[in-house]
C-alpha cells in the first residue's frame, strides 16, 4: 500500500515526460516545414501588398482607381497616433514589450475571455501573429488545423520581429489588415468610412476603425451603427486603460 503513491508518481512523471517530448517533436516538425514551408527572413523582407493604381487629373485630383485589392499603402508618418493608440490598446497592449509572442496575454485570454466572458480583455494573438495570419492565411490540417496554424503564426511572428522594427510592423499591419466592403488598409478605410486621410482621423473615428477589426461586417459603422458604437466604446475604454 505504501508503494502505491510512489508508483502513481512515477506513472505521472513518465506520462508528463512523454507528453512534453511529443509537443517538442510536434513543434519541431512544424518548424522544419513538415506542415508546409515557412517564409524565410529574406522572403519576409520583401513583402509586397497588392495596391490600387490611382488615376489623377493634370491638377492632381484623384478620379479613379483600379485594383485587385482595394488598398493604397500609407507611410507610417501618414497614420494618426490615434489609430496606433487604439490598435495597440485593443489588440496587443504589450506590443512594445514582447518579441512576437506574448504568453501573458495568451493566459489572460484563457482566464478572462473564455472563463469570465470579458469582452474587453483582448485577443491572445499579438499584432505580429495577426500580421502573419493576414499575410499568409491558414491551411486545413483536419483536427490539427488550429494548433498547426497557431504555432506557424508564432514562428512567423518571431521572424517578423527579427526583420522589422516595431513602427515598421505597425505600418505593415495597418496596410495589410482587411476592413469591410473589400477595403484593405487604414488609408482606404479612413477615406471610405469617414472621408478623411489617415493622419486626420480623430480618437472616436480611430476607435471605430480598430473596433471593426474584431468582425468587419458586424461592426461596419455604415450598415450597423449601433453595434459599431458599442464596439467603439469598448475600444475607447481600452485606450483609457492603457
Amino acid at each position: 500500500a505504501q508503494n502505491k503513491p510512489r508508483l502513481l508518481l512515477k506513472i505521472t512523471a513518465i506520462f508528463t515526460l512523454l507528453g512534453t517530448l511529443a509537443v517538442i517533436a510536434f513543434i519541431t516538425a512544424i518548424y522544419l516545414g513538415e506542415f508546409g514551408q515557412l517564409p524565410t527572413n529574406a522572403e519576409l523582407r520583401n513583402i509586397q501588398n497588392n495596391s490600387a493604381a490611382e488615376i489623377y487629373t493634370a491638377d492632381s485630383v484623384l478620379i479613379g482607381t483600379y485594383f485587385i485589392d482595394n488598398r493604397i499603402n500609407a507611410e507610417f508618418a501618414e497614420i494618426s497616433p490615434n489609430i496606433i493608440n487604439a490598435l495597440v490598446a485593443t489588440e496587443d497592449a504589450r506590443f512594445f514589450e514582447h518579441r512576437g509572442v506574448d504568453l501573458r496575454a495568451a493566459l489572460r485570454v484563457v482566464f478572462r475571455s473564455i472563463l469570465m466572458n470579458d469582452e474587453s480583455s483582448g485577443g491572445g494573438s499579438t499584432l505580429s501573429q495577426q500580421l502573419a495570419k493576414n499575410l499568409f492565411g491558414r491551411q486545413n490540417f483536419s483536427i490539427l488545423t488550429l494548433p498547426v496554424n497557431k504555432i506557424k503564426e508564432m514562428i512567423v511572428a518571431w521572424r517578423l520581429e527579427e526583420v522589422y522594427g516595431k513602427e515598421e510592423l505597425l505600418n505593415l499591419y495597418l496596410n495589410t489588415v482587411p476592413f469591410s466592403e473589400n477595403v484593405y488598409g487604414v488609408k482606404v478605410a479612413a477615406q471610405r468610412f469617414f472621408n478623411v486621410p489617415p493622419q486626420d482621423v480623430t480618437v472616436e473615428q480611430a476607435a471605430v476603425l480598430v473596433g471593426m477589426l474584431k468582425a468587419t461586417s458586424t461592426y461596419n459603422p455604415l450598415r450597423r451603427p449601433k453595434k459599431s458604437l458599442e464596439r467603439r466604446n469598448v475600444v475607447l475604454g481600452q485606450m483609457v486603460k492603457y
